[in-house]
């Protein structure tokens, strides 16, 4: 299933809604399950609630919804693994940022739930705070059940579905501390990470090992990837992440980005004012998100 959070165009005071998208069109089963956080922690029986209802359930054509993100604002901070693909370890090897060397555990970093913004809108860069926006596509993962010392072999069980993320990081900020590299600063600026278009539910994502990840900013492909380059796969960081903490429904797991990179690209490219970034995982869905100048932008 796909499954969607969203404004309904024609009753927009009601506020965001939750819906299974179903080709162009989307079905309403907010009565069932509130928000998304709710639907995910409901688990398979929840799920079983929600197809029983694509029969009776208001429909609506998509052209007259607004997605959000599926989580506009995630319950805890988006746990994120660094240089997880060895062609970006690769890349920042050759700007001389990292080592090149391989990590030998994952690297983990989290980001604000203030960052998140829809899969549409549009991305207010402030040039005064940094002039070094760059683009990082991902898959995320999102735990559907809870769970601490979970081994890697049963780590499935534990993944409710699979979104599109783009961990977009202002550069200079996260260099700022000269040796140490300050990973939630440069990546938490307000609303800079589009996440969506939707959910899709494991059991239909989970159909073969490997996916394509890729990003094109004005219609040109800056990263293109596969998660076969993965050095740590979704079940080994499940299984090392949860013998720190425990996981429970509704967290959310960015699995890294692929070469590509603005800083990494010579000379480093970044995000303007005008562009149009375009974030794809193959089996999902694309983001596509303006860039605007900051003053331009909807402040609530």
């Amino acid at each position: 299933m796909r499954l969607a959070t969203y404004v309904d165009d024609t009753t927009p005071a009601r506020g965001p809604r939750v819906g299974v998208v179903l080709d162009d069109q989307i079905v309403d089963v907010t009565d069932i399950a509130p928000t998304m956080q709710a639907l995910v922690a409901g688990g398979a029986a929840m799920l079983s609630r929600v197809r029983a209802a694509y029969g009776t359930a208001p429909r609506k054509h998509l052209s007259r919804t607004r997605l959000l993100a599926p989580f506009p604002r995630p319950a805890k901070n988006m746990l994120c693994l660094g240089m997880n693909y060895r062609s970006h370890v690769a890349e920042g090897a050759r700007t001389g940022v990292i080592s090149g060397e391989l990590p030998t555990a994952p690297v983990w970093f989290t980001k604000a739930v203030t960052s998140v913004c829809g899969p549409y809108d549009d991305i207010a860069i402030d040039t005064t705070l940094s002039s070094q926006y760059d683009w990082e596509a991902e898959l995320m993962a999102v735990v559907g059940k809870a769970g601490r010392n979970i081994a890697a072999e049963e780590a499935h069980e534990y993944v409710h579905s699979y979104t599109v993320f783009n961990d977009v990081t202002a550069r200079d900020l996260q260099l700022r501390g000269g040796g140490m590299p300050q990973w939630f600063i440069g990546k938490s600026i307000d609303k800079s990470s589009p996440m969506g278009p939707w959910l899709v539910t494991a059991d239909e994502f989970d159909t073969r090992p490997n996916f394509e990840v890729s990003c094109r900013v004005n219609g040109k492909t800056r990263q293109k990837s596969n998660t076969e380059q993965f050095i740590f796969d979704i079940p080994t960081a499940i299984a090392d992440i949860s013998r720190i903490l425990t996981l429970e429904p509704g967290d959310l797991i960015a699995t890294g980005t692929p070469e590509g990179t603005g800083f990494a690209h010579q000379p480093s490219e970044f995000l303007e004012p005008g562009d149009v970034m375009e974030t794809e995982v193959e089996g999902i869905g694309t983001l596509r998100n303006r860039i605007v100048e900051e003053r331009s932008a909807v402040r609530p």
